[in-house]
């Protein structure tokens, strides 16, 4: 079973159990897939749906800080929500230990010494951790690498 098919099947069940809010949830990222295979004109792959996930999962996060700093524990919750039933379709995320070994690894590959190689080695490093390592952590550890 895909990805997709997962999802529509959770949906159902979701539909079935009478949980509303997962069901809405599910039903937000089923609309990102459709909209970006209407754009794409085919039908996505595992891949392309972890790209999808990941993004909505990136949009949850910045709002969830935003709404922290502004006092809203009301949409603190839903958003935490939100953030826990997308992370259930993503593969399990890297810790900010396996991301230093990976980022070591491709400094290593890429010979990157400087900020100025920080786009050739982003380049190398980002197709290794997508979908399963944050990009702002990503980004941090690099940052600390590259003096």
């Amino acid at each position: 079973m895909n990805l997709a098919e997962r999802l529509n099947e959770d949906m159902k069940q979701a539909l079935r159990d009478g949980k509303k809010f997962r069901l809405q949830t599910i039903r937000l990222i089923r609309a990102a897939i459709k909209n970006q295979e209407i754009e794409q004109r085919r039908p996505l792959d595992d891949n392309d749906t972890i790209t999808i996930l990941s993004r909505e999962l990136k949009q949850r996060r910045d709002s969830l800080e935003d709404f922290e700093r502004a006092g809203r524990e009301d949409l603190v919750s839903n958003v935490t929500a939100e953030i826990e039933i997308i992370s259930e379709y993503l593969p399990k995320q890297l810790n900010e230990e396996e991301v230093k070994a990976i980022v070591v690894q491709t400094i290593q590959e890429t010979g990157a010494s400087s900020k100025a190689d920080m786009g050739k080695l982003m380049g190398a490093l980002m197709p290794k951790v997508k979908g399963i390592a944050d990009g702002k952590l990503v980004n941090g550890i690099v940052q600390q690498f590259l003096q």
